[in-house]
């Protein structure tokens, strides 16, 4: 008996966080066996292709790929911005990662309205699409015909953590040479520095250099920031442009008089494996993240896996995961998206987070001076990704979906006759 046609198009062969979210629903909808699997490959803005090539572990999924669609699939899939959400299939899936703000635009809207059923990586991405409605107008009188809302399901479909690459290493199997950096004790932050003004770009990192300052700035030890990052390219602009903006940080807002802590910048790619030693390196004592929004915030929950304390923002996507019994979480409030930070997605009208200037240099500070309180709820926090956030429950769960929503089709089926005796005349 044949298998229904799974037909999924997503960018599972680029270097992105939506690649990396692709491979893991590509991965667990092959692992039910239930489907005939197949992919297209599909760009991310500027990010590099190659992955799986490069990655032996993925290279499977590359016996996937179709080159066009031949005919119609029985199941379509879209894993990307909702948008681009097309009804091709018998039954069509949209997977998305949300968005980071308080509202989506309308485009989004009817996206998703366009698919059976749609995946979202968090509860708040899920909740931002109920709430966002808007009014349609007729495109002639421009009079009020009705209100664009969601129509359709939408599941929460969490970014589960590989176990077998993310999970705590003793010191002595660190192999990753960090021997620049002179410190015993660093932060890390992972993410892109994307655009928007000082305390406006998503992920907050100019915020949060600046906050690192003015924490330990003439104090007589001092911490490290680590900064894995870049501008959404690995590239020697790229990293130019980091070195830039830190720089002019340093200019604006500290005096030439001031001892202020160092600032490391790695720039480029790391293999999965590079980055959970990376994790667990003796020098890197906790994670930040002032995230003015995310999705789902896949690097905080692998780096969970270290057992090492976490500081993040109160709000959005990661606070599935991330518990303030066993984290540093810091309070603020929303305000609207900077126009610096806008675009056609992330729009004016729509709100973020914006972390309390106080709570998080007293959180930097205590992490630090205090480290010992905190590593019981890293502890903590690392079992409970591994209980409730890893990939083998994400597939359960991807299975359980699939099983319940996805309707039975018409199979081919081969007819076998009964044996028939010839009667003699």
């Amino acid at each position: 008996m044949s298998k229904p046609v799974f037909l999924i198009s997503c960018p599972f062969d680029t270097y992105s966080g939506y690649g990396a979210r692709s491979r893991d629903i590509v991965k667990s909808i092959i692992e039910t066996e239930k489907y005939d699997v197949q992919l297209l490959s599909q760009r991310w803005g500027d990010t590099p292709f190659g992955f799986c090539a490069n990655e032996k572990e993925w290279e499977f999924l590359l016996t996937h790929v179709v080159a066009k669609i031949e005919k119609k699939p029985d199941i379509w899939m879209q894993i990307t911005i909702p948008n681009e959400f097309q009804s091709i299939g018998t039954y069509n899936i949209g997977c998305t990662a949300g968005i980071e703000s308080t509202l989506c635009a309308s485009d989004w809207i009817e996206g998703l309205n366009r698919m059976d059923m749609n995946w979202v990586s968090s509860n708040n991405s899920k909740e931002v699409f109920n709430n966002s409605k808007f009014e349609k107008r007729d495109k002639n009188t421009n009079q009020p015909i009705g209100i664009i809302k969601l129509e359709k399901p939408v599941h929460v479909v969490f970014e589960g953590v590989n176990l077998d690459i993310y999970k705590h290493l003793p010191s002595k199997e660190v192999k990753l040479d960090l021997s620049s950096i002179e410190e015993s004790f660093a932060y890390l932050f992972v993410g892109h520095w994307m655009e928007g003004d000082l305390g406006h770009d998503r992920k907050n990192v100019g915020l949060l250099v600046k906050y690192f300052f003015d924490t330990f700035k003439n104090k007589k030890n001092k911490p490290a920031l680590i900064l894995k990052t870049g501008t959404g390219r690995n590239s020697y602009i790229s990293r130019e442009t980091i070195l830039e903006r830190i720089a002019k940080l340093k200019k604006a807002h500290t005096l030439k008089t001031d001892s202020l802590p160092n600032i490391y910048v790695l720039n480029g790619s790391l293999s999965d494996s590079d980055m959970n030693e990376l994790y667990n390196h003796p020098k890197v004592k906790a994670m930040v993240s002032l995230t003015k929004g995310e999705g789902y915030g896949r690097p905080l929950a692998e780096f969970c896996t270290s057992k090492k304390p976490i500081i993040s923002s109160g709000w959005s996507g990661h606070t599935d995961f991330i518990s303030k019994e066993f984290t540093k979480v810091i309070p603020g409030g929303l305000e609207k998206v900077h126009a610096s930070a806008a675009n056609k997605w992330l729009t004016p009208e729509s709100q973020w987070f914006q972390c309390n200037t106080k709570e998080t240099i007293k959180a930097l500070y205590d992490v630090y001076t205090n480290y010992k309180k905190y590593t019981d709820g890293g502890k903590r926090q690392a079992y409970k990704i591994k209980n409730e956030f890893s990939y083998k429950e994400m597939a359960k769960l991807v299975d359980k979906i699939l099983d319940v929503n996805i309707p039975l089709f018409p199979t081919e089926a081969r007819l076998v006759l009964p044996n028939l005796t010839t009667p003699k005349l």
